[in-house]
């Protein structure tokens, strides 16, 4: 299929892009298995306590089991106690199952988000920047001119190096290469903008 390029100063042509990335089937129902994976596995599990039989100190009978009239007790380190191990509380990272997100889920899921954003016109393809943008101001002037101010903006090496600097501070922008986004980049933002080599390296990686 054919998508429209746009150069800076908004003169279009043509470039043609790989059906299986653009023009894909959507599943919203792999597309959600997907994201639910990655959130499970992105998360921390780093708080945790030590059980009973994790912390130091004697484990003899504080006192006798009888003839005391108090409630029966065993060692200190019971949960009942001030200091004691602690019952049923978290147990760190290593005792969450990780769950496994394969190659080609992901490239079906980043593929489906693809061609619904094309379907719905949030897709835009403009040129290769070709000279530095130094201002936020002129860069900001660029991203309202092809109204992509809330955008996922994926560059190949040459043109992120060109306009890193004067984006970065821009709110509601996130400027990323092939190899740094995720499915849940594509969903975050209204748009997403590539650049016509960034694009030839998107069809490399996944078709």
């Amino acid at each position: 299929m054919k998508l429209d390029k746009l150069n800076l100063d908004g003169k279009k042509s043509s470039i043609e892009v790989l059906d299986k990335i653009f023009s894909a089937k959507i599943n919203h129902k792999l597309v959600s298995s997907v994201l639910y994976k990655t959130n499970a596995n992105y998360k921390g599990r780093h708080a945790k306590t030590k059980q009973q039989n994790e912390v130091s100190g004697p484990t003899s009978k504080i006192y006798a089991q009888k003839g005391t009239g108090n409630a029966r007790h065993a060692s200190k380190k019971a949960p009942i106690f001030v200091g004691g191990g602690i019952a049923h509380g978290p147990k760190g990272q290593s005792s969450y199952k990780t769950r496994k997100l394969n190659k080609s889920e992901k490239k079906k899921s980043i593929a489906s988000l693809i061609s619904e954003k094309t379907k719905n016109d949030d897709l835009l393809v403009l040129s290769d920047f070709n000279h530095e943008i130094k201002k936020t101001k002129e860069m900001s002037n660029i991203l309202r001119k092809f109204e992509v101010l809330n955008s996922l903006i994926i560059l190949d090496k040459s043109s992120k190096d060109k306009i890193e600097k004067s984006i970065r501070n821009i709110p509601n922008i996130k400027v990323t290469d092939i190899n740094h986004f995720s499915a849940f980049d594509i969903i975050k933002f209204k748009k997403i903008v590539f650049t016509e080599s960034s694009v030839k390296e998107l069809e490399k990686r996944y078709a």
